[in-house]
């Protein structure tokens, strides 16, 4: 309303300038009142960022003054030392003045001539200090006491050591008593003992650099304190030397595997530049070598207490990583202090190789229980090594692994790549021996696996379970085959640089001496292999003898029983057409000849490992049938009828065992042994109950 009845006025009175419109009153003072507003807002921002800033500086200015305040107590303190030690001076020129003045009163009393006229008391303090009438000795000893005082120690040593030179040499010509000139020595003596002190206690300041600890050691040997400078060397780096370790420990934790080396780094370092200054400032004298290598062994001692403190858990890879680490940086160290003359690295390998066995023994303890374990729950199947795996490097392209035996080499190529050539120096028989109780441990649970009861059921705790067992001929050939892999080829071939490190030494000259009993020169390779070979002979053994004694105790016609050659209806095999082995041995044969077929696409490529189990195989059929009393007790019993065609019969068996194993291309030598003697005591037997055995022997041999 109001601003249409302000046009309604503007129409009816255009033409009087002196009326204001109501519009332009509205949009002057509009204006000018948000354009008040704003500026006041503006004033207030610039205000508040004001009192901010003197917030800020009041801040800044009360914590200088607190500092300056801090600062001014300090300078009070030094002030009132400052003070102290004027007064102290103060009361040292009295007394010297006391003294003169002492000294100038007897000096008047004992002058009875009469002619010396009275002077002045000034005059004669100034004639008794001249250069002209004092002694020089005097001269020099206050000169030394001021030198001292203000504790200019290379300008009181220089002094000293010339003055020294000048009286202290005995000179025939001298007019000084002997008196004055011991009196003289003593107070240079005294004096000496206030410089050492102040040498001393300069030496050891904490923070002293190396230069001025040289400077003020020098000092000490030039006035005879070699002793002693050499206790305060040894105490500076050690002191030095305990603050760098502290300062290293927080970070061990976090360098697993490399918190040993850069112990000894820290430690060896110390050393070495300990017996570098030992031999620039004090010479290699044998009391010095003793006092360096005392300390020395004490920094070594507290060394390997450390790192044993600070490992990770022993059991771990990380703890096996370290400490082989470990030995090869510090035995390096060592070396290199043999330069300065401390042989120190039988002691540290005294400290260090229990550790290092712990370690070791937990580490081959916890690869133990994995192989078992894999063993155990193997499910046989065959792997072929990959391309950028552990095995691909050590394994030919025609060796199948199971996963058991990929498992067991996994582990041994993960201890082997921690270990550091001078871990196999000191600890490679050891380590070697470790391998071959994990590959017995590893054959012991794969006998498990294989049917048919060990020889000794308690090989494998009752708390590690078989959850697996090899019942085909094609997995049992199958473990077997891994195992004669690792043990002929894999395990050797990862091992071979602990053999090559051997030969290399020896063939430098290398000794062996102080090198203890589980160095890589305690352990030969053939009887290392004679080991690894023993356990393979007792995995062989198990699978031939549950494998015959399962076809021996087999029912029905094939089951090899003695009284099969008491129940032959004919007299003699001469009348047969074509005599034949029993059906046991025919059975036997023919298993052979399967399992032979089995091995041949299991074991592709490895004859010998196929040719020595069907050889074991047939030699253990002829054991059983020597050392099995039962069977001789058929023989043996007078209330049987013993027949020429059952000699005949078994003859014509065991040579037909033997021509097994000739045309398998078999060892047969054993066999034939056994043969012999398993024949020669049925000829006996036979003779015994009146049965001709040259005419059943030629027999057979004609047919």
């Amino acid at each position: 309303m109001e601003s249409s009845s302000g046009e309604e006025l503007e129409e009816e009175f255009p033409g009087h300038e002196w009326i204001t419109p109501q519009s332009s009153i509205n949009a002057t003072y509009q204006s000018q009142t948000e354009k008040g507003i704003r500026k006041i807002c503006s004033e207030l921002l610039e205000l508040k960022d004001a009192i901010e800033n003197l917030s800020g500086n009041m801040q800044s200015k009360y914590l200088a003054f607190l500092r300056i305040s801090e600062e001014v107590v300090e300078a009070e303190q030094e002030l009132i030392e400052l003070q102290k030690h004027v007064s102290a001076q103060g009361i040292l020129v009295q007394d010297l003045m006391s003294g003169v003045c002492r000294e100038l009163d007897v000096w008047f009393k004992s002058n009875k001539e009469e002619d010396v006229k009275e002077k002045d008391f000034q005059t004669e303090l100034d004639e008794i200090l001249s250069d002209d009438t004092q002694d020089p000795k005097a001269i020099f000893l206050d000169k030394l006491d001021a030198l001292l005082a203000e504790h200019k120690m290379e300008e009181a040593l220089l002094a000293l050591e010339v003055e020294e030179k000048k009286y202290l040499v005995t000179d025939e010509s001298s007019k000084e008593s002997n008196a004055e000139l011991s009196a003289f020595k003593t107070a240079l003596f005294k004096r000496k003992a206030i410089l050492e002190d102040q040498l001393v206690r300069w030496s050891e300041q904490p923070s002293l650099p190396i230069t001025e600890l040289r400077k003020s050691l020098a000092g000490l040997v030039k006035i005879g304190k070699s002793s002693l400078a050499h206790q305060l060397l040894l105490k500076a780096y050690g002191s030095h030397l305990q603050k760098n370790v502290e300062a290293f420990l927080p970070s061990c934790s976090i360098y697993t595997e490399t918190y040993a080396a850069s112990l000894s780094q820290i430690v060896f370092t110390a050393i070495a530049k300990a017996a570098k200054e030992t031999n620039t400032l004090f010479g290699d004298s044998p009391m010095n070598m003793n006092r360096i290598i005392q300390w020395a062994e004490y920094e070594i001692e507290t060394f390997a207490r450390l790192v044993k403190e600070n490992s990770p858990l022993p059991e771990s890879v990380s703890a096996l990583r370290a400490a082989c680490i470990c030995i090869q940086t510090s035995l390096s160290h060592c070396s290199f202090l043999e330069s300065y003359g401390l042989k120190v690295s039988k002691l540290l390998m005294v400290l260090l190789r229990p550790y290092i066995e712990e370690v070791l023994e937990l580490n081959f303890r916890r690869v133990r229980r994995k192989i078992v374990e894999a063993a155990s729950n193997d499910d046989i199947l065959l792997l072929t090594p990959q391309e950028g795996s552990p095995l691909s490097g050590a394994v030919a392209p025609n060796i199948m692994l199971t996963s058991s035996g990929k498992k067991f080499m996994s582990v041994v190529n993960d201890i082997l790549d921690q270990v550091t050539p001078m871990t196999i120096v000191h600890f490679g028989g050891a380590i070697l021996n470790k391998f071959l109780q994990l590959f017995d441990r590893y054959v012991e649970t794969l006998i498990k696996v294989l049917p048919g009861p060990s020889e000794d059921d308690t090989l494998l705790e009752s708390k590690e379970p078989v959850e697996f067992k090899a019942e085909s001929d094609a997995q049992q050939l199958t473990l077997i085959g891994a195992a004669y892999t690792i043990a002929d080829e894999l395990l050797p071939a990862a091992v071979s640089k602990f053999f090559d490190m051997q030969t290399e030494k020896k063939g430098a000259g290398g000794s062996s001496e102080g090198l203890g009993s589980g160095s890589i020169y305690s352990i030969e390779y053939k009887e290392w292999k004679r080991h690894l070979q023993h356990s393979l002979d007792k995995l062989r053994d198990h699978f031939c003898r549950q494998y015959v004694l399962s076809f021996i105790y087999l029912e029905g016609k094939s089951r090899l029983d003695a009284r099969m050659y008491m129940e032959r209806k004919t007299d003699d095999l001469l009348f047969d057409a074509d005599p034949l082995p029993s059906l046991p041995f025919q059975a036997l044969f023919g298993r052979l000849q399967q399992l032979a077929s089995v091995a041949g696409d299991v074991l592709l490529g490895k004859d010998k490992i196929q040719k020595v189990l069907l050889s074991r195989l047939t030699e253990t059929v002829v054991m059983w049938l020597s050392n099995e009393q039962e069977l001789w007790d058929v023989f043996e019993d007078w209330s049987v009828q013993l027949q020429p065609s059952g000699l005949q019969q078994l003859i014509l068996d065991m040579h037909f065992i033997v021509e097994i194993a000739v045309c398998g291309r078999f060892p047969h030598r054993p066999v034939q042994q056994l043969v012999s003697t398993i024949i020669t005591r049925a000829i006996a037997a036979f003779s015994a109950r009146n049965v001709d055995p040259q005419r059943s022997v030629i027999t057979v041999s004609f047919q």
